[in-house]
């Protein structure tokens, strides 16, 4: 008599649980590679870059923008472009390696820059700023000899930028601490480019100072109730 043919095993289904956790596990790892190499969020702590961005303002940097190509091919696939001056760029503090400063790059590797009477000169050209604003009439006037800091706020240089580095200022001229303070910026410290603004809120100013618990829960309802919705979703230039 023939054998009666077994009864087949039905491979067993994942459970809920399994399923779950490895979707989360997948997730997660797609969440820390795209924060790690591709986009960073930033919070804008300080008025230095007002009035392109306010204190308040929750930026998606582009961290591919700048990136330097180790393959043959990536420079025609990835999104990068050439450092221009005019671009907005977050970067590593060169004081303070562990905090992210933004500001804008106005003077490249090569170029002579000076600042005459808040007037800057690129290559001995006036450079067009229309997104520069000074909220102090009063003009400094410069330094002996060449330094950096208050005394080179309305009048500096004129400097040659040295190679492998840029130089870099806040929008905000007479507001924002910049390479006028702390010098030239080296280029392996920029980071990438603000690419969008995802919320924004009318924060308090040094906002990011105050951390106390009663700080906190104001800081939070004001993060409600004061949203900024006109700049969401607002491309940065």
């Amino acid at each position: 008599m023939p054998k009666k043919a077994g009864k087949e095993k039905k491979p067993r289904d994942k459970s809920v649980f399994r399923e779950y956790f490895e979707l989360i596990a997948e997730t997660a790892v797609f969440v820390f590679f795209v924060m790690t190499f591709v986009v960073q969020a930033f919070q804008i702590p300080t008025g230095s870059m007002e009035t392109t961005l306010l204190v308040g303002d929750f930026l998606l940097v582009n961290k591919f923008a700048y990136a330097r190509a180790v393959l043959p091919l990536e420079d025609t696939i990835l999104p990068q472009k050439k450092l221009e001056r005019k671009d907005t760029i977050v970067f590593r503090f060169p004081d303070d390696l562990t905090k992210d400063f933004v500001k804008r790059v106005i003077a490249l590797e090569g170029d002579t820059l000076e600042i005459k009477d808040k007037q800057v000169f690129v290559n001995g050209v006036p450079m067009a700023e229309n997104y520069k604003v000074h909220i102090d009439r009063q003009i400094l006037p410069g330094a002996s000899e060449y330094e950096y800091g208050i005394r080179a706020r309305d009048n500096f240089g004129p400097m040659k930028i040295p190679a492998g580095h840029c130089f870099a200022m806040g929008d905000n001229r007479d507001n924002s601490q910049d390479s006028r303070y702390w010098g030239f910026l080296p280029l392996t410290y920029i980071k990438g480019k603000p690419w969008v603004i995802y919320f924004s809120y009318d924060a308090e100013r040094d906002a990011y100072l105050k951390t106390s618990a009663k700080e906190r829960v104001n800081k939070f309802g004001r993060f409600i109730t004061k949203a900024r919705l006109n700049r969401i979703l607002h491309t940065v230039k």
